[in-house]
């Protein structure tokens, strides 16, 4: 009897630790599944602009009070509708592409979702002091490198504005997140 009933326990236990098992065993192929739902699904919805879907350009200049300010504009060149949310990257380059001066600060502010529908433009305020007013150390760069939020590949823009503050006390470069349109 004793044998019986240790056979009876050893089963229900073995049966246990199966049941347990198998539970988990479904708990992590569930979660497989789901996190590869997650993953096509964000494919699926992935709206952002990327880098070779747009183009741009830096606006003409408005000065104020010792500042420089130019408005950098991101055209959708491609036949989707996207979207930019945040600051871009940027960096002045010289003609070699070694970057001169630190980067931008980013401005205060809360960043909103701009939608780009097919041939539509966004644009950050690019914002320094006047280098000749400031006393900044200044150099002049061959071009702007501009990043799209979240990409990695930045879009070249010809600098044609002259100096631009790359060390000193006054050298600091502020960008604000992309709007809608061109500029102010």
């Amino acid at each position: 009897m004793a044998t019986t009933s240790q056979s009876v326990r050893r089963a229900a236990l073995l049966g246990s630790a199966l049941a347990a098992l198998g539970s988990l065993t479904a708990c992590g192929t569930e979660h497989r599944a789901e996190t590869a739902a997650q993953q096509v699904s964000a494919a699926d919805t992935d709206t952002r602009c990327h880098t070779s879907e747009l183009r741009a350009f830096v606006g003409r200049m408005d000065p104020g009070a010792g500042q420089r300010n130019f408005p950098v504009v991101l055209t959708n060149v491609s036949s989707r509708t996207c979207t930019l949310h945040g600051y871009p990257g940027a960096a002045f380059v010289d003609a070699s592409g070694r970057q001169l001066g630190p980067d931008p600060k980013r401005t205060p502010g809360e960043p909103a979702t701009v939608t780009l529908a097919p041939g539509r433009s966004a644009w950050a305020g690019l914002r320094y002091a006047d280098p000749e007013v400031s006393g900044a150390h200044a150099a002049t760069p061959a071009a702007l490198l501009v990043t799209p939020p979240d990409e990695r590949k930045p879009l070249k823009v010809r600098w044609t504005a002259g100096e631009v503050p790359v060390g000193g006390n006054a050298s600091s470069v502020f960008l604000t997140a992309f709007e809608a349109g061109s500029g102010p």
